[in-house]
């Protein structure tokens, strides 16, 4: 099959939505399929000057954005007289209320392809600039609703969502495939130097992840300054870009040896290294869709304290996985955390439980079930 992707960013930039792409495209790759991927020229930050290039055997073309609404927010039409140009059998797009979702659906009825959707769970406004209140109302009422007409088949990420697709789409269309975590991620690091590196003793507690502000890492600094004017054991170590919160997290957690804001981690085996050289993995997140973290955790046998939100819920359960904590309940946050670091049968069964959940979850399987949705999409009349 000759099959595109179709999202707002893709490699360099970091996040779970690029990293699902790029586990989808360079697995269809392997199996012989031609993939390419349209995003607009930006990482974010910055202008990314290549606008061609082959990536792990996957065709990029990053079109120029015309204006920006957001950090996470471009506006690039360029993608509906561009795109065109191909013939593809899928034309797969990512992350639900976007102009180039409609443009997708546009094309797949012009060119003949099949409009396959993940959705990404983008389900609510919170910590979104006030720019964005009008569009998101205009999606709601709006564009959704046409979007949602030219794609043929919907992706959902948790079952979550399905209520909130039903307002665009007809259930029948709705197929729900959960993220997964990378085989690496299910053997040991040998050495695993991670420790060494950052001159880490004793017990780590960890973030991974985008320090924006629906993730809340400024909470778990918050509860582990608390939790180290008792313990000198535990170390509260934050990895991951800055979308807006890493300043705040500095500022708490500078007079602190045992807390490091360590940023971004590139190559899967440093991600994996952070995983297994932690003792409890904590997501004190204000909404969520069905991380791929969550998942990475689970299958690096790590007991996991997380907010119970949106998806995770239907992912996670509470004294089977781990702790679940409101967001921003500083107190019980500290004391979950150290429940599982004071008892260590009780971490123990977490992580066996969690090794066991994730094997559902292999970047194979969740693979296999969408090429499954292709061909299905591609045979139907």
């Amino acid at each position: 099959m000759k099959i595109a992707h179709i999202n707002m960013f893709y490699l360099p930039t970091y996040g779970g939505v690029e990293r699902v792409m790029q586990e989808l495209a360079e697995y269809q790759v392997k199996q012989g399929h031609e993939v390419h991927v349209f995003c607009c020229d930006s990482d974010k930050y910055s202008r990314i000057k290549i606008k061609e290039e082959i990536i792990n055997g996957v065709i990029v073309h990053r079109y120029p954005y015309w204006f920006r609404l957001s950090l996470s927010t471009f506006i690039w039409p360029s993608l509906s007289w561009r795109i065109p140009k191909y013939k593809f059998d899928i034309l797969h797009s990512h992350v639900s209320g976007h102009l180039y979702i409609l443009i997708a659906g546009l094309v797949s009825r012009f060119k003949g392809s099949k409009h396959i959707h993940t959705t990404h769970c983008p389900w609510t406004d919170a910590f979104r600039p006030g720019v964005l209140k009008p569009f998101i109302f205009l999606n709601d009422k709006i564009l959704n609703k046409i979007s949602f007409r030219l794609i043929d088949k919907v992706v959902s990420i948790t079952p979550w969502e399905n209520e909130i697709l039903q307002k665009y789409t007809n259930k029948e269309k709705i197929t729900v495939i959960p993220n997964g975590a990378d085989t690496i991620l299910y053997k040991k690091i040998i050495p695993n130097n991670f420790k060494k590196k950052y001159n880490i003793k004793g017990k780590i507690i960890l973030f991974l992840g985008r320090l924006n502000p629906t993730k809340g890492p400024e909470v778990l600094a918050k509860a582990g300054k608390e939790i180290l004017n008792d313990r000198k054991d535990i170390n509260f170590i934050f990895v991951g870009p800055d979308e807006g919160k890493a300043e705040e997290v500095k500022g708490i957690i500078k007079d602190e040896k045992n807390m490091q804001y360590i940023g971004p981690l590139n190559g899967k085996e440093k991600i994996a290294e952070a995983y297994q050289a932690a003792d409890v993995f904590v997501m004190p997140s204000y909404r969520e869709g069905m991380p791929l973290t969550l998942i990475e955790s689970f299958a690096s046998g790590l007991p996991v304290v997380a907010s119970p939100v949106n998806g995770i819920p239907y992912e996670m359960e509470e004294n089977v996985n781990g702790f679940f904590v409101n967001y921003g309940d500083i107190s019980n946050l500290k004391e979950k955390i150290l429940k599982v670091i004071d008892n260590p049968k009780l971490a123990e069964r977490f992580s066996r439980n969690n090794k066991e959940k994730s094997k559902d979850y292999t970047w194979e399987i969740i693979n296999k079930r969408y090429l499954k949705i292709y061909e299905d999409a591609k045979n139907k009349n």
